[in-house]
């Protein structure tokens, strides 16, 4: 297949951009150095079958969608990839390009600048190859992915909505094991409004809004089942002014995880009855604001399917196999699962230590991965691609 071999002709100088973008800062927080990796992008993928779109961002840096004439001409064939721009370090926090041997060490190697590195090394060996022009597909690439993507889950599903396939680029795992389930996440804060008193004086005449809030905190914790795999979990609390001062206010932030989208809603539903419960009880308001942030990337038939074809294209590259255990953290994937697309995670090169100063990857598998993408996009080509 001629485009494995401009992939293998071409692995150096993608090995050399990915350490430019790595190079690069990307901090979530940070719009400008985030538009500075997407200009680095917009130059990389400047490829002659690809057209750029750009969504500016609102508070974040702007969205990416790299797309191919086919994408439009062939609708019910349509592929869609998935990736993100954006890192968890802020400037100055974990900077450089740290190679030992065949591991490279750097902020967003892993999550997820190897990954887009993979999608570029293929695709730039499909144009050099003559075949990319037939394949119906599109690269999205937003900006706000490692704080949920609350800016740019409308682009994203703007593009998937309708697509056969979508493929999720973030980082590949020690095993090299396929992503098929990720819990969904959720977040609620809670604030609870009582009224103030003397603590001496005029204590009776107080409404505590620590007190309730602590029996709110107790009721969403019990929420926990291990079994239906659901969690929550106060992470923050915060309330009061001083210990003689009957506290009026009092918050929480709470995160809660589900394995399947009903016991999502149940947990919201019986915060709510909690929250109307304690405050009957106690005289305090409780407000909560939030819910379903991602919802959970459940296995179905469609992403088994595309798992096993995938699946079968890692495997003649040399990478490993299997499907990994259900993952607790969610990503785009979710979001594109939910609206009836199969989809397939974690196809970015192995490594570890993703959000730490230790992230890293192994540099030959971002050639093995490269060549995996090519022969599953090569797939529906006349004769697979072969020629």
């Amino acid at each position: 297949m001629r485009a494995l071999a401009h992939a293998d002709e071409q692995s150096p100088a993608t090995v050399a951009l990915l350490r430019r973008w790595v190079e690069q800062d990307s901090y979530t927080g940070a719009a400008g150095d985030v538009n500075a990796m997407g200009a680095l992008l917009q130059e990389a993928f400047a490829l002659p079958e690809l057209s750029v779109v750009v969504r500016p961002g609102q508070g974040f840096g702007d969205h990416l969608c790299f797309r191919t004439r086919a994408w439009d001409d062939q609708p019910d064939r349509r592929i869609l990839l998935v990736g993100h721009h954006d890192t968890v370090f802020p400037p100055g926090t974990f900077r450089g390009w740290h190679q030992q041997g065949d591991q490279v060490r750097g902020p967003g190697v892993l999550d997820m600048k190897g990954g887009i590195a993979t999608v570029l090394a293929a695709l730039s060996a499909l144009s050099a190859a003559g075949h990319l022009a037939a394949i119906p597909l599109a690269f999205v690439s937003v900006a706000d992915e490692e704080v949920g993507s609350p800016d740019s889950r409308p682009f994203t599903a703007e593009w998937a909505r309708g697509a056969r396939a979508a493929l999720v680029f973030e980082a590949g795992r020690p095993t090299d094991a396929v992503i098929t389930a990720r819990k969904g996440t959720g977040s609620v804060t809670a604030r609870a409004h009582g009224k103030a008193a003397h603590a001496g004086n005029a204590h009776a005449d107080g409404i505590n809004a620590i007190w309730a809030l602590a029996r709110f905190v107790d009721a969403a914790q019990a929420l926990t089942d291990y079994g239906r795999g659901v969690t929550v979990n106060v992470g923050t609390i915060s309330g009061g002014t001083s210990k003689n001062t009957v506290p009026d206010r009092a918050e929480c932030v709470l995160d809660f995880r589900m394995v399947a989208r009903a016991d999502g809603e149940r947990v919201m539903t019986e915060l709510e009855a909690a929250s109307t419960r304690i405050a009957r009880d106690s005289g305090a308001r409780i407000e909560l604001d939030g819910g379903i942030r991602r919802p959970p990337l459940e296995p179905s038939e469609g992403s088994g399917a595309l798992y096993r074809r995938y699946a079968a294209c890692a495997a003649a590259e040399g990478l490993g196999g299997g499907e990994s255990p259900l993952l607790g953290g969610g990503s785009d994937a979710n979001d594109v699962a939910a609206l009836g697309v199969p989809v397939i995670d974690g196809l970015g090169p192995r490594g570890r230590g993703f959000h730490t100063h230790d992230e890293h990857i192994e540099l030959p598998t971002l050639l093995a991965r490269t060549r995996a993408l090519i022969r599953f996009l090569a797939q529906d080509l006349p004769g697979g691609g072969l020629a």
